[in-house]
């Protein structure tokens, strides 16, 4: 640190450290205490605590000594707009704005004073741009699918006509998310379904999205795409679908669930749970995974692999309140009596989501 610091400088160094530290403290109740996302909790006390470590350098006396509340003629230029907050969210909305600038001011005013605060700053503001993003996202994507709380996964059926049926009955039982997941058919008849898809739940409360296929999913303008851990990233499908459209991210260990966070994903996949009917897998999670899933994020989340009428009270145990199922309703002899029965369980459940504890 530069020992013949101009007072007025370090003053407006204390001043961004204040109001960035208490941003993120802001944003860090939000995330705890209305998100209950132990995961951006975790990561937000984290920032705040490397941005108190880079800012020792600026001895604490110096800045009491530079700080002077009584004559700093901002402390009377309000706005209309600072005295509103209609949620929460916008509560936290208002933080994160704070905190961006409050870097950026101390990033450039710390080049006079200390380079390596200075750039210290420059790396946490590119840290809290992408907190930022994945905070925003699971605030929207709890509204968007605050209703969607069973998610059904179809092939194409032997015909369009039979997928139109399917997808129909679906519809009219009420569920919230269909999935087109078909690997054997043309693109041509690929698309056709899922044009037909779009048509049915457009309109509903169901949502329509494609698995895998972003580029088939843009032009039958469905509702979102779906991603495996070894299909496109988050970002690569975003330059595809687009900013509104709803991605979907597989995971199947917490590290993948975190990732998929930070990438900007929408909505999770949680699994295998159970032995599926639909599709084989090497290694089940099972209910342990959902159990930390439910503990650390907040985004929406759907339990998926092996799961019925009869096993779905231990899925609600753990926390998580959706499930993605595939045989249990388009196996049935009633797809949609199937789906009224899942749907019932869901809407008779009260499944309690575990509080993060981060302090």
């Amino acid at each position: 640190m530069n020992d013949n610091a101009d007072p007025s400088t370090l003053r407006i160094l204390d001043a961004a450290l204040n109001r960035a530290s208490e941003g993120l403290r802001v944003v860090e109740d939000y995330l705890r205490m209305v998100l209950e996302d132990g995961h951006l909790a975790g990561r937000v006390k984290q920032l705040r605590h490397d941005l108190a470590d880079a800012s020792k350098s600026l001895a604490t006396a110096d800045r009491l000594a530079a700080r002077d509340t009584l004559g700093d003629v901002g402390t009377t230029n309000t706005t209309a707009s600072e005295q509103l907050r209609a949620s929460a969210a916008d509560v936290a909305v208002a933080s994160s704005r704070r905190v961006a600038e409050s870097l950026r001011t101390i990033e450039e005013y710390g080049k006079v004073i200390d380079t390596s605060l200075a750039a210290k700053c420059e790396q946490l503001r590119y840290q809290w741009y992408t907190l930022e993003k994945a905070i925003g996202i699971a605030t929207d994507a709890r509204e968007r699918l605050a209703g969607a709380r069973l998610y059904v996964l179809a092939d194409g059926r032997s015909s369009l006509v039979e997928f139109e049926e399917l997808v129909s009955r679906l519809v009219e039982a009420g569920v919230g998310v269909v999935q087109l997941r078909d690997k054997e058919l043309s693109d041509a008849e690929l698309l056709a379904r899922a044009e037909r898809m779009v048509a049915l739940t457009r309109g509903t409360e169901t949502l329509a999205i494609l698995n895998d296929r972003s580029d088939i999913a843009v032009a039958a303008r469905a509702d979102g795409v779906h991603l495996g851990q070894d299909d496109l990233g988050v970002a690569a499908a975003r330059r595809v679908v687009g900013t509104r459209m709803l991605v979907g991210v597989s995971t199947h260990a917490i590290e993948q669930a975190r990732q998929a966070v930070l990438d900007g994903a929408n909505y999770l996949g949680a699994g295998p749970t159970f032995v599926s009917t639909t599709k084989s897998f090497d290694d089940f999670p099972g209910l342990d995974y959902l159990r930390q899933v439910a503990s650390e994020v907040s985004l929406p989340v759907y339990a998926i692999g092996g799961i019925t009428a009869e096993n779905l009270p231990s899925v609600l145990a753990t926390g998580i309140e959706r499930v993605a199922v595939a045989g249990a309703v388009t196996g049935a002899a009633d797809p949609g009596k199937a789906a009224r029965e899942l749907l019932r369980v869901l809407g008779h459940s009260s499944p309690a989501k575990s509080a993060s504890g981060v302090e």
